[in-house]
């Protein structure tokens, strides 16, 4: 079996070659043949299937189409018997499958080969190579299949071909076949007129064939070309291969074939005087002897060592240079190597190579936080489009971030870039202005690639960035350059699980990875999807083979020590975030040492959003000054953009930032803790000043700018995590101050909890009030903390343990002499008994609570009181007399604009016209309360009043509507998740389709 990629995709079998199938069919395999036999990950396929853009049914997808793959991989295998060919694990697929069973693959390694056996003077050879790999093409590689992956290896498959049709040219004219050459080139040019290896070849052909006429328009009309489309002059190898054949020279190491006598007036008089020895001309690829004279050196040559190159008298090259008689490609090649082990980023490699190679971007930045991997991202972006810049690729790593390093100034930038374009090293500028005018000087006509690795910011690499057009820049800094004129910035995000999963088992083995993948899925958050976390995480586990990767999880999973573990060598993730901190916290800048210290802050007290309003708070500083230091920070991507003006900390992040302990921290987190609390307070009397508020204990603090009910109701619900967070925070240390902050916050929140149903989080944070205020031996405290324990308890239909907890807040009400406490707990107390349906202990815990609100003057306790009286005679079916005190409810709170009691009148009185048979009439009861309910996000009571009126409408004969509304109930049940209402809710869903049934089997009227 074969599968073929350099054309329509297919598969090959002794039964024929299949190429049919959708097209993100033949995707999927064409990215696991690319790949045989390590694995894809499935989100490596998702994203190279669609990129940013996937649909959510992605996955399902990829899975029907490797079912399609299989049945034409293996067409034999029975149903039950496991696959063998293409089979899933680690997160993904794998085609097991020889790499040379690929057609592209194959064509790669017959194309290397060629390269070898040239290199060794074996021309026949690598033609024979070239002509086979060349075979092997059926057409435009991927057939036009669609997707980022299939764009990006297109395109990579593309340029191999032209290499290797270069190439095999190049073997055509060194085995005295240039003739044949002519042909090849002619119509590769026309399809490719920018490419000027091809031209250069195509010249030197013509020219060895005896058609020098030919060659020279070949080359005035590249020149046209290139002007006329990039707006450059041609490459130094074509404009070295036109003086060539303008002086008539002879083409070394080609055999056979005529050539030109050399007309003896076009050599300079120092060439026919013999002061210059003959040198291979840069980019010829060893075809073209050039005498060698200190303007060519320094024009074309350049060690990549970055040392000058220069000429003796004597034609000798000096010590230290490179030499280019000895190297074929005496141009800058400085690119390290790229990384083998670098997973995912298909979709941002993609962009990128877009940018630089189709678009022609003069400034391209890759940005993001540190350990991001930034520097392999860049270097596996100029590898693949470094044939497009023939006249060479600088690269430096200018330590903008690097610990104990000083960075790189740009004048030392320059001065490296300049000897290594040939300037002799006494001859480079020392003064900036002028270094940069030479750099721009020597760049003009050239195509070079340039790497700035790791710049410190817009400012390091201003001098740099103004080339003429040809040059192409990337930079990389954890800093934003998006500001630099004609920037294109790309910006790094963490690695998804399961490529976190893919380069942990690249680094620590497949196996061990592949045998917990749920552990490594955990690993992967803990590193945050950081790829310095996981390098480092990967050499751990290697260094340590009988660790599994669960030993490794358990060790990082203790925050106090996760950034001690992530530290191999001098890999540390620590060090990578301390230099990004030291340096906004040395800054000269105002803004930057504000930015550090609240990082440093943001570390005392955790919000999983951070506002400027929170942060203006922590630093004690206006508005104004807290947004400035947010962007320093965002710009140094040391927090993260969220949405709407709120970023957030990834963990690591946020545990490096704990470790910081600034001065005055304990200050700061009073006063972001008494905003908080003043915050809430002030959002929960705006959306229902009706409710009763806890004052206790007492805060004194500007509260956050609202100034209406729905802007207080966004505010909560914005805000309900962070609030949320720093309460537990605070109440879980051991200071009292802050402690009981963290108490009275979880105390403001608790109208906002129970209208919105949030049960767990008001459980969580009144427990943990509840035993701060044992801890402080506070018995006012606890008698509060009680009730709301109890109040949670009920919502989560814990009624034993909820009844226990109102009878401790009654009991602490008593012995304080609380008469409010004690006709509030009282009031529960019914509450809980009429839930339980107990109706006759209902009454008499209201009838107290009734007595003592009458007695203290609490209207809202009052109105409490009587809503329970009237439930408990509607459950006792006495629905006459329970519309007499629901009727004073309803008059008392309209009186006092109490939106909240008002609704639950109407719906009471709603359910009461039901009981007394009147449908039609308590459908206004509901539609009054749906609006008063909703108004203050009273959601177990939206509910309530849902199943009422689905109620009215079954009995009304009205059952389509009736079933759309239980629908709706259902939902909102499905989503409150309180037993008790999700029965009821099933009950009336049922009692609607019944009605439904039997009117549609009913016989039709006569």
């Amino acid at each position: 079996m074969r599968i073929l990629l350099l054309g329509p995709v297919g598969v090959r079998t002794p039964a024929g070659v299949f190429v049919d199938g959708p097209p993100r069919r033949q995707a999927v395999l064409a990215m696991l043949a690319a790949h045989a036999p390590h694995p894809v990950t499935m989100t490596a396929l998702i994203e190279g299937l669609w990129g940013a853009r996937a649909p959510r049914s992605a996955g399902q997808s990829v899975y029907t189409y490797v079912a399609g793959l299989r049945r034409v991989l293996e067409p034999v295998r029975g149903r039950r018997e496991p696959p063998s060919v293409l089979v899933g694990g680690a997160g993904g697929y794998q085609l097991r499958l020889d790499p040379h069973r690929v057609d592209a693959r194959e064509f790669t390694g017959l194309v290397e080969e060629a390269r070898r056996l040239g290199q060794h003077d074996d021309h026949p050879a690598a033609l024979s190579a070239l002509d086979r790999a060349l075979g092997l093409v059926r057409g435009d590689p991927l057939g036009g299949l669609p997707g980022p992956f299939a764009n990006a290896e297109r395109r990579r498959l593309q340029e191999l071909l032209l290499s290797a049709s270069e190439l095999r040219a190049d073997a055509l004219l060194k085995t005295g076949r240039a003739d044949a050459a002519v042909d090849s080139l002619n119509g590769l040019l026309a399809h490719h007129p920018l490419r000027e290896r091809l031209r250069e070849l195509l010249m030197l052909a013509l020219y060895h064939c005896g058609r020098p006429a030919e060659a020279l328009e070949v080359f005035a009309d590249g020149r046209r070309v290139l002007a006329d489309e990039l707006g450059v002059d041609p490459g130094t190898s074509l404009r070295l291969c036109h003086e060539l054949i303008l002086r008539g020279d002879p083409v070394p190491g080609v055999t056979g074939g005529s050539t030109p006598e050399k007309p003896p007036n076009r050599r300079r008089p120092a060439e026919t005087s013999g002061q210059s020895a003959p040198a291979k001309a840069p980019g010829l690829s060893g075809l073209v002897e050039a005498p060698v004279s200190d303007e060519t050196v320094r024009e074309s040559a350049g060690s990549r060592s970055g040392e000058p190159v220069t000429a003796q008298g004597d034609g000798q090259v000096a010590a230290g240079s490179a030499d280019p008689r000895a190297g074929r490609d005496p141009v800058p090649r400085q690119l390290p190597r790229a990384l083998i082990g670098l997973v995912g980023r298909a979709g941002e490699l993609a962009r990128l190579t877009a940018l630089v190679a189709e678009q022609g971007h003069p400034l391209v930045a890759i940005s993001g936080p540190p350990g991001i991997g930034k520097s392999a991202l860049a270097l596996k972006l100029a590898h693949a489009v470094k044939e497009r810049f023939p006249d060479g690729q600088l690269f430096v790593n200018l330590h903008g971030r690097t610990p104990g390093v000083p960075p790189l100034t740009p004048l030392e930038v320059l001065g490296r870039f300049l000897r290594a374009l040939g300037v002799p090293g006494n001859a480079v500028p020392v003064d900036l202005d002028e270094a940069a005018a030479e750099w721009r000087s020597r760049m003009d006509g050239r195509r070079v690639l340039v790497i700035l690795d790791d710049a410190a910011g817009l400012d390091h690499v201003t001098p740099l960035l103004s080339p003429p057009l040809g040059t192409a820049l990337i930079v990389t800094s954890r800093e934003t350059l998006a500001a630099s004129d004609d920037c294109a910035q790309v910006r790094l995000e963490g690695l998804l699980p399961a490529e976190a999963a893919a380069m942990l088992a690249t680094l620590a083995g497949a196996e061990r990875v592949a045998a917990d993948p749920a552990q490594a899925e955990r690993l992967a958050r803990l590193c945050d999807g950081l790829p310095l976390a996981l390098r480092i995480s990967g050499a751990r586990l290697a260094d340590h083979p009988s660790w599994s990767v669960a030993d490794l999880v358990t060790r990082l999973a203790d925050e106090r020590r996760r950034l001690h573990e992530l530290q191999i060598g001098d890999f540390a993730v620590r060090s990578a975030l301390t230099s990004s901190w030291s340096a906004l916290h040395d800054s000269p800048h105002p803004r930057d040492r504000a930015a550090a210290r609240l990082l440093s802050l943001l570390g005392e007290l955790h919000f999983p959003e951070i506002t400027v309003e929170f942060s203006a708070a922590l630093l004690g500083s206006d508005t104004a000054e807290a947004a400035a230091a947010l962007c320093r920070l965002a710009d140094a991507h040391l927090v993260e953009p969220s949405h709407a003006g709120r970023y957030h900390l990834h963990d690591l992040v946020r545990l490096f930032a704990a470790e910081l302990r600034p001065a005055g921290a304990q200050a700061a987190v009073v006063r972001a803790l008494a905003f908080c609390v003043a915050s809430a307070r002030h959002a929960s009397v705006l959306v229902d000043p009706h409710r009763v508020q806890p004052v206790i204990p007492p805060v004194a603090a500007e509260p956050a700018a609202l100034d209406s009910p729905r802007q207080g109701q966004d505010w909560l619900a914005a805000e309900s995590a962070n609030l949320v967070s720093a309460a537990k925070q605070a109440m879980s240390g051991q200071d009292e101050e802050i402690a009981r902050l963290g108490v009275a916050l979880a105390f403001s929140l608790m109208w906002f909890q129970s209208m919105a149903y949030h049960t767990i989080d008001m459980l969580e944070c009144n427990e943990l009030a509840l035993a701060v205020t044992r801890r402080l031996d506070d018995p006012a405290l606890a008698q509060q903390a009680h009730a709301y324990v109890a109040g949670a308890l009920w919502m989560a239909n814990r009624l034993g343990e909820s009844a226990g907890h109102h009878q401790a807040a009654l009991d602490l009400a008593r012995r304080l002499g609380d008469r409010y406490g004690e006709q509030r707990a009282l009031g529960n107390l019914a509450n809980l008994n009429l839930i339980s349906e107990r109706y006759g202990q209902t009454l008499a815990f209201a009838r107290a609570q009734l007595v003592i609100a009458r007695d203290i003057g609490i209207p809202v306790g009052v109105r409490y009181a009587q809503l329970m009286i009237g439930n408990a005679l509607l459950g006792l079916d006495r629905p006459e007399e329970a519309a007499e005190p629901l009727a004073e409810v309803l008059a008392s709170a309209m009186s006092d604009g109490d939106a909240y009691q008002e609704g639950m009148a109407h719906l009471i009185l709603g359910e009461t016209c039901l009981a007394l048979g009147r449908p039609e009439r308590s459908l206004s009861r509901f539609d009054h309360a749906a609006a008063l309910l909703g108004s203050v996000a009273n959601r177990i009571g939206e509910l309530r009043n849902m199943l009422g009126r689905t109620r009215a409408l079954r009995e009304l004969g009205r059952l389509e509507e009736a079933g759309e509304l239980a629908g709706r109930a259902a939902a909102l049940a499905a989503v409150l998740k309180n037993p008790r209402w999700e029965a009821r809710v099933r009950v009336e869903r049922h009692a609607v389709h019944e009605a439904l049934a039997v009117t549609r089997t009913a016989p039709p009227a006569r």
